[in-house]
């Protein structure tokens, strides 16, 4: 598979390439998406995070959203303000401090839940269950390669 030039292989586009393509139209969509809600991506995605898993540290949750702890501090900050996370000392440590959503976040995530699974469905439009299947499992499989 010979080079082309940026991002091309003789096969098309590279993966490499094709994935940041994808990221770039789905940010887009999302950030369409929310620009009515007062959040920003990022800030949805932590709240997804938590949503799937409350108690988490700062760190964890920069971690498991993908930002740095120095992006994590600002965004926390930005979602307290909003009302949408609650922090609480941890009982068993007590300088670490644990993340939750606060009703408010709750009720946010649910009415954005629509039009991401819009923009998910729109992503994979033409793919039938078993290569939707794939494409999740092939994606993790990806991500724990480079992780």
């Amino acid at each position: 598979m010979a080079v082309q030039g940026p991002g091309r292989t003789s096969d098309g586009p590279s993966l490499l390439y094709a994935v940041k393509q994808v990221e770039l139209a789905v940010r887009a969509r999302l950030d369409d998406l929310l620009r009515t809600t007062g959040i920003t991506v990022p800030q949805w995605t932590a709240l997804t995070v938590l949503a799937r898993r409350e108690g988490q540290t700062g760190a964890d949750l920069a971690r498991n959203a993908f930002v740095s702890p120095q992006a994590m501090g600002d965004l926390l900050a930005a979602l307290e303000r909003g009302r949408w996370i609650t922090r609480t000392p941890d009982p068993t440590h007590k300088r670490r401090v644990l993340i939750g959503l606060s009703e408010e976040g709750r009720v946010l995530l649910a009415n954005v839940a629509p039009g991401a699974a819009e923009v998910e469905e729109r992503m994979v439009t033409g793919l039938d269950p078993d290569q939707r299947a794939a494409l999740r499992t092939l994606l993790n499989q990806c991500r724990t390669n480079l992780v």
